[in-house]
C-alpha cells in the first residue's frame, strides 16, 4: 500500500516537473531578481526610509537577494538535469545521502531566513509586493523541491526498508 502511495508521488512529482516549467518558473525568478535589484538599489539611495527603518530595510533587501538567488541557483540546477548534465535521477543520488538529509544537489534549495511581517508591514508597498512575491515563489519551490526529492527516496529505498514499512503498516 505505502509503496503504491510513494510510486504514486513520484508520477505525480515526475508530471509536474517539466523543462516548459523550469523555463517559466526561472524567468519568473529573473524578472522578479531585476525588480528587486532595481527597486531596492533606487530606494537606498533615497530618503524615502526613515532612519529606524534602514538597517531593516537593508536586511529584507539581503532576505529577498538570498531568496531570489537560492531560487534561480535551483532553477539553473534543474535546467542542467533536463539537459542531461546529471546521468539519472539514481546516479545522482543514493539513499545513504538522504537518510543523512543531503538532498541530491539538482534538488536541494537551500535555506533562506524568514522574514519578520511585523517589520514588512511598515514598509512601503512597493517592497512589500517585492518581498511577498520573493516568500512566495521560494515556498513553492520549496514545496515542488521537497516533493521530487521525497519521489526519489521512495523510489530508491532498499528493498528491506521497505518490507519493514510494509511489515508497520500492517499492523
Amino acid at each position: 500500500m505505502q509503496q503504491d502511495i510513494n510510486s504514486s508521488n513520484h508520477q505525480i512529482a515526475k508530471h509536474q516537473m517539466t523543462a516548459k516549467l523550469v523555463d517559466s518558473l526561472y524567468t519568473e525568478a529573473m524578472l522578479l531578481a531585476d525588480e528587486a535589484r532595481s527597486y531596492f538599489d533606487q530606494y537606498r539611495h533615497s530618503d524615502d526610509v526613515p532612519a529606524f527603518l534602514s538597517v531593516s530595510f537593508s536586511c529584507e533587501s539581503l532576505k529577498v537577494t538570498t531568496r531570489l538567488m537560492h531560487v534561480i541557483a535551483w532553477l539553473l540546477n534543474q535546467k542542467a538535469y533536463f539537459a542531461g548534465e546529471f546521468e539519472t535521477e539514481k546516479s545522482a543520488f543514493n539513499f545513504a545521502e538522504k537518510e543523512k538529509k543531503n538532498a541530491p544537489p539538482h534538488f536541494d534549495l537551500g535555506h533562506a531566513a524568514p522574514s519578520d511581517e511585523a517589520v514588512i508591514v511598515q514598509f512601503p508597498q512597493e517592497a512589500q509586493s517585492i518581498i511577498t512575491s520573493s516568500i512566495d515563489l521560494y515556498n513553492r519551490l520549496s514545496r515542488l523541491s521537497d516533493q521530487l526529492a521525497g519521489a526519489i527516496v521512495a523510489e530508491n529505498r532498499p528493498a528491506p526498508h521497505l518490507m519493514v514499512e510494509k511489515l508497520r503498516s500492517s499492523f
